[in-house]
């Protein structure tokens, strides 16, 4: 019989940015104005992500949705790699990622998908530092996490290839 293992991820959580340091507030900030240049027609979710890197520059990014679905990218992917282009070797400090949408507002957390947390992962992996996520959805709780392995806790990283 094999032996259970238990995963958990660890994040902190704020009620209001006010608790959070002024760069990482100005984050969330700037990742919910981002939401604004999200091409959502299909989804009306729209999401905005900000990435700070260690120069202290701000790359934003926000979902971008296209009729054939898998040609679609999602606003974390959309920073970094803006990051990475603009700046490159810049090490990613922190990503904030926010959400508005054309329904109800959404009061928990946002969390990125499979997809991004792994595209996440490599960045940290490739800079050998770890990215702070801080995750929020329309309004309401804020998680502060400290790394992104703590949302791949199982990851896929190059030492397999």
């Amino acid at each position: 019989m094999g032996k259970k293992i238990e995963i958990r991820a660890n994040y902190e959580l704020f009620s209001k940015a006010e608790e959070l340091p002024a760069i990482e507030a100005e984050l969330l900030l700037r990742a919910h104005a981002a939401c604004d240049t999200a091409y959502a027609p299909y989804s009306e979710f729209r999401v905005g992500a900000a990435a700070l890197l260690e120069n202290g520059e701000i790359v934003l990014g926000s979902n971008q949705e296209n009729a054939a679905y898998p040609s679609t990218i999602c606003a974390e992917r959309a920073a970094v790699f803006a990051a990475a282009a603009q700046f490159p070797g810049v090490v990613i400090r922190a990503v904030a990622i926010r959400v508005k949408t054309a329904g109800e507002r959404v009061e928990r957390p946002i969390s990125p998908c499979g997809a991004c947390r792994q595209v996440l992962f490599e960045f940290e992996w490739r800079q050998e530092t770890p990215i702070q996520l801080l995750l929020q959805g329309d309004k309401g709780d804020i998680y502060r996490i400290a790394s992104t392995k703590s949302l791949l806790p199982l990851l896929f990283d190059p030492s397999f290839l």
